[in-house]
């Protein structure tokens, strides 16, 4: 079956001014950017989005902005579900449709806690899709803040039969899971959008459906070439592999102020500013400017390779 959300979808950034507004002609740079560098789709108002951090009005100009700005060259998805209480969860949610999106991002571990069993799940699922447009689509995001809450295989295969849910963004960092619950969408219209470098290769030869990791903001054009071109090549796709995954290990210095170092490097945005992370990186994170060279080094030495193919 054919997946309307599938492929390479990067987790968009919000640039800040230094002043700590929103940066909007950096933004608009940074969607052209993401599909300029082969995207097939964004994620707008996510975890990397800092969302956390967001107003409610805020979150909602970010999903309107994007879907303005694309101007359906890409499908948008968007979430900003971030509330505890089941009511602001439904504002939240309903603002993000009334943006345009084609796809409304439902968090899993907003629609339950971390003790409660799938009863809970299931009716507060109920719940938030009886206030939200019947045809809408919809996407669930195993978002690792505030904790980690994963899908067990029966609330996989409730919402994939339900047909109301295009994608999951996968967060299990597990190929064998990624594997399973392949198996377990297999006839639906729901895709498994894996989040995880490491496995990235192996679960696209897997069949997984789509990349939505955190290092689509340095170079989703070479996740894309994977995805298009990696079979035909084992070689050379095995060598990206490699160097992908050990970029990816970047992220745990300082992301997303991390992508701003990279993107003002590119003259995408202005600031880097970040209200997840007030801290300087540099400071914290020793010689993480040297390791942004070696990976934009390393990214243009395989886009030449690829281009001389």
């Amino acid at each position: 079956m054919p997946h309307a959300m599938q492929g390479i979808f990067p987790v968009v950034i919000t640039p800040f001014t230094p002043d700590n507004t929103i940066d909007w002609e950096g933004y608009a740079r940074l969607i052209d950017w993401y599909i300029a560098n082969g995207s097939h789709g964004l994620f707008a108002v996510c975890q990397s989005s800092e969302m956390l951090f967001l107003t409610l009005e805020e979150r909602r100009a970010l999903a309107r902005f994007t879907v303005e700005h694309v101007a359906g060259r890409v499908p948008v998805v968007a979430s900003g579900h971030i509330s505890a209480s089941v009511e602001d969860q439904k504002a939240e949610l309903r603002a993000a449709a009334e943006a345009g999106v084609d796809a409304v991002v439902l968090v899993t571990n907003r629609l339950a806690a971390a003790d409660e069993d799938s009863s809970v799940f299931r009716r507060r699922m109920d719940d938030l899709l009886g206030a939200l447009p019947s045809d809408m689509a919809l996407g669930l995001y195993e978002c690792p803040a505030p904790y980690r809450r994963l899908l067990t295989d029966d609330e996989l295969s409730w919402c994939a039969q339900s047909g109301r849910f295009a994608f999951l963004k996968d967060v299990t960092c597990d190929l064998d899971a990624v594997k399973r619950r392949l198996a377990l969408v297999q006839g639906t219209p729901l895709a498994i959008n894996n989040a995880n470098a490491a496995i990235a290769w192996p679960a696209i030869l897997a069949g997984g459906h789509g990349f939505s990791g955190v290092m689509n903001n340095f170079h989703p054009d070479l996740y894309r070439w994977l995805m298009d071109h990696g079979r035909a090549h084992p070689e050379l796709a095995a060598e990206l592999d490699t160097f992908l995954v050990l970029a990816a290990m970047s992220e745990g210095m300082g992301y997303p102020k991390l992508a701003k170092h990279y993107h003002r490097r590119l003259g995408t945005i202005g600031s880097v500013h970040s209200r997840a992370v007030p801290y300087d990186i540099a400071e914290r994170h020793w010689a993480v400017e040297v390791v942004l060279d070696h990976i934009v080094a390393g990214a243009e030495r395989f886009r030449a390779r690829i281009k001389a193919l």
